[in-house]
């Protein structure tokens, strides 16, 4: 346990409390005691944060005896997390004084007035150098302020059964070089053996963002195509691209090379896929996250000794085989501080405790986070847990990110609903998008799309 350490630096904040303190959320009596409530996700397989801060809990409350922190962890799939964390933000008496926040959800909460700006606290932190610039862009608002700092970052890539794919005659150094080729490889595992699932792609409103970005959007920007024309601050509609994704998604689930629509709409399927049906042996390909083996380590809720033999890894191939050849999507969450905390050093201190080198490195190794910190990044024993680390970072030469704006949210519902409808059958993928198209309009205003 480390020595007992005084507030963090970085006190130029103290004058936000004028501000925020009538309403905050952290409570504290005329003894000058404070209580920090921390809310985070824990959900199925994830359990990391919740060990993490249990930690730092303990560790945190012996150091300063005169501060209680308040652990609320939120068992909830994605889009009911984001819900819930939502609802407690719109109350005084239950929003909490740090959050996990995706950080696609840090400009809607900026402009929510739900978060406090951070860069006078962190302008006295000597560690902040030690987070790399392009890690720290995912956690600014659109006034330029930071309102979280980055826990850790991902990529997205195909994750394969070595022993599913031999037995459908595939090598154990497979890699498709277009959607055809990894389209034929799904049809030969289905072939070989008719009880395996052959491909697994997030679909549908149940999996939330893990539909839209680990699924949709890992085709549609492998099609050269965009959710967003930066040049023009416009939303794409009208998009080629966007059909040809929905058909991906059409094209696997008519076939039956992907799970059954009841067992896609399951929102715990992220868990069976990770826990279940790969180390049984029951699927043989899953787009999925750099963090699977997370699950897999000896410390995870689903340990799977034997992973770094049969599992193989391949990049998700861009549409025809164009250039870069590859496509990744990255995201990450942060911990932010409540705009109405009672307590914005104290909460800050916290968050400090939580993501420095020590606990940074933790949390990358349990969670299969790629580092988000340099001094964590050289850390030995940062490689050594987990032997795919080089792999899933090299995909950062071909990754993509969100919309970071204050509306991608009612967007990718909209994404969710379009492949919903699709993968059941509801709807041609032209006519899913042109309802995708018109939910667009609606939600921002004809004046900002574009025509793909």
């Amino acid at each position: 346990m480390r020595l007992a350490r005084p507030l963090a630096a970085g006190t130029a904040a103290a004058a936000l409390v004028l501000v925020v303190g009538a309403c905050g959320s952290g409570t504290g009596g005329d003894d000058g005691e404070a209580t920090i409530k921390i809310a985070y996700q824990k959900f199925g397989n994830f359990t990391q944060a919740d060990e993490l801060f249990k930690d730092v809990k303990a560790e945190y409350e012996d150091a300063n005896p005169d501060v209680t922190i308040e652990l609320v962890p939120i068992e909830a799939s994605q889009n009911d997390y984001f819900t819930k964390l939502a609802l407690m933000q719109r109350s005084p008496s239950t929003a909490p004084d740090l959050m996990y926040e995706d950080t696609f959800m840090i400009k809607s909460d900026v402009e929510a007035g739900y978060l406090l700006p951070l860069d006078d606290h962190l302008a006295g932190w000597d560690e902040w150098d030690q987070f790399v610039d392009t890690a720290k862009q995912a956690g600014l608002g659109d006034d330029g302020k930071t309102y979280g700092v980055p826990m850790g970052t991902d990529t997205r890539g195909l994750w394969f059964n070595k022993k599913v794919l031999a037995k459908a005659g595939l090598p154990e150094d497979w890699a498709p070089k277009t959607w055809d080729e990894l389209l034929e490889a799904a049809r030969a595992i289905k072939k070989a053996d008719p009880d395996v699932i052959p491909l697994n792609v997030y679909s549908g409103k149940p999996m939330g963002e893990g539909s839209t970005m680990q699924g949709f959007e890992m085709l549609l920007y492998g099609t050269g195509g965009t959710l967003y024309d930066d040049a023009s601050s416009k939303w794409v509609v009208g998009s080629q691209e966007f059909v040809d994704s929905l058909a991906f998604i059409e094209t696997i689930y008519s076939e039956g090379l992907a799970p059954t629509p009841q067992q896609a709409l399951d929102p715990n399927v992220g868990n069976t896929v990770s826990a279940e049906w790969l180390p049984a042996d029951q699927l043989g390909v899953a787009l999925d996250g750099s963090w699977m083996p997370g699950t897999w380590l000896e410390e995870g809720t689903a340990p799977w000794p034997e992973w770094t033999e049969v599992m193989g890894t391949a990049a998700m191939p861009t549409q025809d085989g164009q250039e870069p050849g590859a496509v990744s999507m990255s995201g990450g969450w942060t911990l932010s501080v409540g705009a109405g905390t009672e307590h914005p050093d104290e909460a800050f201190d916290v968050l400090t405790m939580a993501l420095d080198k020590e606990n940074s490195l933790r949390f990358a190794i349990d969670n299969s986070q790629i580092a988000v910190r340099t001094d964590v990044a050289e850390e030995p024993s940062y490689a050594e847990a987990n032997p795919t680390v080089p792999f899933f970072s090299d995909l950062v030469e071909v990754t993509n990110f969100r919309p970071a704006t204050s509306d991608y949210a009612q967007i990718s519902n909209a994404i969710q609903v379009a492949m919903e409808a699709v993968m059941t059958g509801q709807a041609s993928p032209e006519d899913a998008a042109a309802a995708y198209d018109q939910a667009v309009v609606d939600q921002v205003g004809e004046e900002n799309t574009t025509e793909g």
